[in-house]
């Protein structure tokens, strides 16, 4: 983490991902202003439509950092109207926040973007890194409506990258499932789920998971906010994806659960339609690894799941509101 205070400005901040980053960056005495549409945080929260400039921008001029993290939640079901919404939702709030840097007087020094590690192709061969990866879309024997997931993490990088903002540094954040034991969060429904007996494999369990620790994760947006050489994509993962059945496996050893009934592809549609999501987030194999971060010199605390989900199995028993990042 860097030495001095700064101001950092988060649009689309009430989330798993924004809460964590604010309880961090303000634990190290940073000044953190949320920009929501509604919602919650430790932070000061100022408000926004997501969509064009207002009072909210006047954080921006003079702040140090923005973390653009908005946009609608991908766990919904795949229905046209729901894409429709994550794509607006996504480029029309970074075009946004691209206005505001543009106009600011003292524009900060770095921009970092949210984006996903979804963008790569859904693979099994050879993990996809930030050099060498195959950009997805064009795979055969998938839904035809996952490339629009595609479309719309180019669609969010590319409005990024149109925006004029010579002073300030971009960098876009290509994360995986981000790991934390906060309530609601991608972790906690699998727990969840293995403490009921239901984390097994899934289809066969042979798409891989890429996932990063939150821990890591705060401390890879710290580097990238810190070195003013790194600029551009970057896959925010742990360096050792896994396929599903050995992630669940591992899980459930973590938990000390000893059964995790399997579920076949129609079962994993029928849960999805019930619970109101999309089979997409489980079958496809993000097979994705950090190759810029390893070459920058970072190290992961977790680097592998088995001891990160012992950790986070660990903290998940403890009180909410003492999550604190390893």
């Amino acid at each position: 983490m860097l030495g001095c205070a700064m101001k950092i400005v988060i649009p689309g901040g009430t989330g798993q991902i924004g809460n964590l980053l604010a309880r961090a960056l303000l634990a190290r005495g940073d000044e953190v202003v949320v920009v929501s549409r509604g919602g919650t945080s430790a932070a000061r929260v100022v408000n926004w439509d997501g969509r064009g400039l207002g009072a909210w921008a006047a954080e921006v001029d003079g702040a140090d950092v923005v973390i653009n993290l908005a946009g609608r939640s991908v766990n919904c079901r795949y229905t046209a109207a729901n894409m429709r919404d994550m794509m607006n939702s996504r480029v029309d709030s970074t075009r946004a926040v691209g206005r505001a840097i543009e106009a600011a007087r003292r524009p900060p020094r770095v921009w970092l973007q949210m984006s996903t590690a979804t963008i790569y192709a859904h693979r099994f061969d050879a993990p996809n890194d930030e050099l060498t990866g195959c950009i997805g879309g064009e795979e055969s024997g998938v839904p035809a409506y996952w490339a629009y997931s595609i479309e719309i993490a180019r669609a969010w990088e590319g409005a990024q990258e149109e925006a004029r903002t010579p002073a300030t540094r971009k960098v876009a954040l290509r994360a995986a499932m981000t790991m934390s034991p906060d309530r609601g969060g991608i972790f906690d429904v699998l727990l969840g789920l293995t403490r009921k007996g239901l984390g097994g494999s899934v289809a066969g369990g042979t798409q891989f998971v890429s996932w990063i620790h939150e821990g890591d994760f705060v401390q890879a947006v710290a580097r990238l906010i810190e070195d003013a050489r790194l600029s551009g994509a970057f896959n925010l993962c742990a360096p050792e994806p896994l396929p599903y059945r050995e992630f669940m496996a591992a899980l459930r050893a973590a938990a000390g659960v000893r059964i995790g009934l399997p579920a076949t592809r129609w079962m994993v549609e029928i849960g999805a339609f019930v619970l109101r999501t999309d089979t997409e987030l489980l079958l496809k194999s993000r097979y994705v690894v950090p190759r810029r971060l390893l070459d920058a010199g970072f190290e992961f605390q977790f680097p592998s799941w088995p001891a990160a989900a012992r950790d986070l199995v660990m903290r998940h028993a403890q009180p909410i509101g003492r999550h604190q990042p390893r």
